[in-house]
């Protein structure tokens, strides 16, 4: 065997991939060079043919130098074994801790395995039946001479039960970026106040849900990044969507404290009568100055004890995120090459920096509380109001490279390479998202507990969740750094672990599942997912049967559908082809603006013919408003048991909120809601808007058959 097939078999065994099919359906090899930098993101040096024979042997070994294995993740009911390793001829006793303390013994099965000689000693393999255990995260221990050691072992369900109550009757919900909705009451940004205005408008129309975009953390001081897709922290929450006004504290403000205030809110609220960019930064430091203010007001006896009662449920992963946020203050933009050498969150000297910082990171408690307290009251207030799921919120699908997570969950990510995507028909040089993918392998170290937190946390007060790209739990396009995106390879997961994870974190809050399954996939994924309960995506655009438009009914049922979606236009904006123009006028076409102007059209008319022929549209009619009311009730038509409806087609909103491929070149995530005229459209407007009820009425007309 060659050195080259040896670093290939090395990278295959580490779950790299060595080739992959593209969206032109060929098959690609992987660059040697590629190999190694990922091979290398993972501490597995392969640089020498001496290293990789090196890895390929330590790779043999290693399973019998542990005594248990990193941690099991299970289903339900299932017959599953796991090996235990001691030295050869050693007594082993094994059990497990379940999450309530019982103990309940494993039993040995009568299973030979030839020992095997490690390291200069002889080892023996025994092996284990995972006993019968309820759902949860429980503890497996294994005792041998003076030897114990523990592993995590999660007992996970064959298929979210959630998903089979949704299967019982179609349902509708607003689809909704939050910063873009502002009410008369907003600093110029929507907040976590208007979002239950919102949910309760649109349950008032007969909706169960709102989805919203995510709400992760940011950074903690201006300028702030204005996509909701690239966080700091995707366990924490961002300030900025708080309505001041509503902190029970604020009403105790001294005079001069709570002229500030007013004097913000009068200021920033004239923004929101008008349809020009949102401006982050202004808002978020007008809010900061008056959060400071309003953190000097002593709490009372019950709002210490709830405050206390919330920093103790977070634990030392709010305390860790808190110092960060702290010593961004203090560092800003210098944070990263600090972060980047700097000793963890457990090391003698941060902790010397959380006593200097200790002001600071008590006030970014304090922040995440007040988040809690908001987003507890909107999904209250959703189910109160009607809307059955109330509030979806939306995982995204990772954080950025010196952001705080990044610092806090330590080698838990991986350094050296980015995630994102290989080349396909929209962007022929693939994407680099720039957020530092998951590491199989220490996750699975640390008893996926990390993973399981950031699901946790997008599940608080939700009644459910949209996880971004669910696809990379199965496999994530790893690109090394200084490398183009189109010399990445793909990293595989143990899509199993991840998938019953987010499932029982999804049964324990009694949540939803939709993954955003759209893209490059291998076709036996979305099956799998289906059997798991985690519903799936379809977009009407991308629904198609070769050049025709798919008949609705061949949808899939455990699935949301929407015509539309955030990284689209508009339906209004899409039927007018306003998306190809303003990619033309970004440089971002492949072919001149005729021809690809001439592609779109045929995409549209095909989609506008199929609710033609359904009677769904006149031959004759050509209005927008009608030509958007035909396509919700096509999608109607189909069997999924959720449907979403963008509120910028409510409204009659042309204009983009992203332009992939693009920065700072448009004004992405930074649009604020507006109508076909470019006036601004506030929560109030929304109560006897005539545009929701026509769509909502079209929507609940479809009732699609449940099969």
């Amino acid at each position: 065997m060659t050195s080259t097939e040896k670093l290939r078999e090395l990278a295959g065994r580490h779950g790299i991939s060595t080739t992959y099919v593209g969206w032109d359906e060929l098959e690609h090899d992987v660059p040697d060079e590629t190999l190694r930098r990922v091979l290398a993101a993972l501490d597995v040096p392969a640089s020498t043919p001496e290293e990789i024979e090196a890895a390929l042997a330590d790779l043999d070994d290693l399973p019998w130098r542990r005594m248990l294995p990193p941690s099991l993740v299970v289903v339900e009911g299932e017959e599953r074994t796991f090996p235990v390793h001691v030295p050869h001829g050693d007594p082993v006793s094994v059990w497990v801790v379940t999450e309530d303390g019982n103990e309940v013994d494993a039993e040995q099965l009568d299973v030979w395995v030839d020992p095997r000689s490690v390291d200069g000693r002889l080892v023996g393999r025994a092996t284990f039946a995972v006993p019968r255990l309820p759902l949860g995260w429980h503890r497996l221990h294994a005792r041998s001479n003076d030897v114990e050691v523990t592993a995590m072992l999660a007992v996970t369900p064959r298929r979210l039960s959630t998903a089979d109550r949704l299967l019982e009757s179609q349902r509708w919900g607003l689809a909704v970026q939050l910063y873009s909705v502002r009410s008369r009451r907003s600093w110029g940004i929507g907040d976590f106040a208007d979002l239950a205005d919102l949910a309760a408008v649109t349950a008032g129309h007969g909706g169960d849900f709102v989805l919203i975009n995510p709400v992760h953390a940011a950074e903690p001081v201006a300028p702030h990044e204005p996509s909701p897709y690239l966080p700091s922290s995707r366990r924490f929450v961002d300030p900025l969507y708080l309505r001041i006004e509503e902190i029970p504290e604020a009403a105790y403000l001294p005079a001069a404290d709570r002229t500030v205030l007013d004097d913000y809110a009068e200021r920033l609220r004239k923004a929101n009568g008008k349809a020009r960019k949102i401006d982050r930064d202004k808002v978020f430091r007008a809010k900061l100055d008056v959060l400071e203010r309003i953190h000097r007001v002593p709490l009372g006896p019950a709002r210490r004890a709830s405050f206390e009662a919330f920093c103790t449920e977070r634990g030392s992963a709010l305390d860790d995120f808190a110092l960060w946020c702290a010593v961004y203050e203090k560092y800003g933009d210098r944070l990263g090459k600090w972060a980047s050498r700097a000793p963890g969150p457990d090391d003698p000297k941060t902790e010397r920096l959380r006593t200097r910082l200790a002001a600071r990171i008590d006030f970014h408690r304090w922040l995440q509380w007040l988040c809690d307290e908001q987003l507890a009251a909107a999904q209250d207030g959703a189910r109160r109001a009607g809307a059955g799921l109330g509030i979806v919120h939306d995982l995204a699908v990772g954080v950025r490279p010196h952001g705080a997570d990044a610092w806090t969950l330590g080698d838990a990510l991986a350094s050296g390479v980015t995630v994102g995507a290989p080349p396909d028909d929209f962007n022929r040089n693939g994407q680099n998202w720039n957020q530092p993918p998951w590491r199989p392998d220490r996750l699975a170290e640390l008893g996926y507990v990390p993973y399981r937190d950031v699901v946790r946390s997008a599940l608080r007060h939700a009644g459910g969740v949209r996880v971004d790209h669910i696809l990379g739990l199965f496999r994530t396009w790893w690109v090394p750094e200084g490398m183009s995106p189109a010399d990445g390879t793909y990293v595989r997961s143990d899509h199993e672990a991840l998938i019953g994870i987010l499932a029982l974190e999804a049964q324990r809050a009694g949540a939803v599942v939709v993954g955003e399954d759209l893209g490059v996939f291998e076709e036996w994924v979305q099956e799998y997912l289906a059997e798991r309960g985690i519903a799936g995506t379809s977009i009407l655009w991308f629904e198609r049967d070769e050049d025709a438009a798919r008949a609705p009914e061949s949808y899939r049922a455990l699935c949301l559908t929407s015509v539309t979606t955030h990284d689209l236009p508009p339906t209004a904006g899409y039927l007018a082809g306003d998306h190809v123009r303003l990619r033309s006028e970004l440089g971002l076409l492949e072919h001149d603006l005729e021809t690809e102007l001439a592609g779109a059209a045929a995409e549209r008319d095909a989609v506008l013919a199929l609710a033609r022929e359904r009677g769904l549209l006149g031959d004759d009619e050509t209005g927008t408003d009608r030509q958007v009311e035909a396509l919700h009730r096509l999608i109607a038509a189909s069997p999924s048991a959720l449907l979403g409806l963008s509120l910028v087609d409510v409204v009659g909103e042309r204009r983009s909120q992203n332009q992939p491929g693009t920065v700072d070149e448009y004004p992405n995530w930074r649009v604020p809601l507006a109508d076909a005229r470019g006036r601004a459209v506030l929560v109030e407007d929304l109560v006897e808007h005539e545009g929701f009820a026509r769509l909502a009425r079209a929507l609940e007309g479809g009732r699609g058959s449940r099969s």
